[in-house]
């Protein structure tokens, strides 16, 4: 986890699993819009999962900005870092592609 977490240490592992079972079941895309912008395409049907999730990480974890947009076939999140936090989205963008569609 970044420096920037406040998540208690004991939850972090949780947390990531939350996460991985998102990009598993749910992500069918994942885009790198810049070097601090990453996108990822969701199913719909996960559109309240990824919101909470999104919402729950923002409030311990300052360095991540999530977009959330629905459209009319998948949802849309754009997660943004600041540039010092390139290398932690660039650890998320793998973690990530390494889960779309595993499960």
């Amino acid at each position: 986890m970044p420096e920037a977490c406040t998540l208690p240490t004991e939850e972090q592992p949780l947390r990531l699993e939350e996460f991985d079972h998102l990009f598993a079941t749910a992500l069918w895309a994942q885009t790198r819009v810049s070097d601090t912008v990453l996108r990822w395409s969701f199913d719909l049907t996960s559109e309240a999962t990824a919101r909470d999730l999104a919402a729950r990480e923002s409030t311990c974890c300052s360095l991540f900005v999530f977009d959330l947009t629905a459209t009319d076939r998948s949802l849309q999140v754009n997660v943004r870092v600041p540039p010092a936090q390139i290398p932690v989205l660039n650890a998320l963008a793998a973690r990530t592609a390494a889960g779309i569609g595993s499960r």
